[in-house]
């Protein structure tokens, strides 16, 4: 689940949820409502934590196990 995969890129990163907080601009208790699954993440959220991560947002939402970004296919 999502929610599950945000928590545990924190967490193997040694971050705690006050940090990811303050990179998203709100509060550790919204932050923790998100790796609850109490709380959608927001698309702009998302894609804030996937740049961070360096992970696709397809990875965070659990539609693939591949945890590698996209790379851009324009061309």
């Amino acid at each position: 689940m999502a929610y599950s995969r945000v928590r545990d890129l924190r967490e193997d990163s040694d971050l705690k949820q006050k940090d990811i907080a303050q990179y998203l601009s709100c509060t550790q208790a919204a932050y923790s409502l998100y790796e609850l699954g109490k709380r959608d993440i927001p698309t702009t959220i998302l894609i804030k934590l996937a740049k961070f991560y360096n992970t696709s947002t397809d990875y965070l939402l659990g539609l693939t196990n591949n945890p590698k970004p996209y790379t851009d296919l324009k061309k």
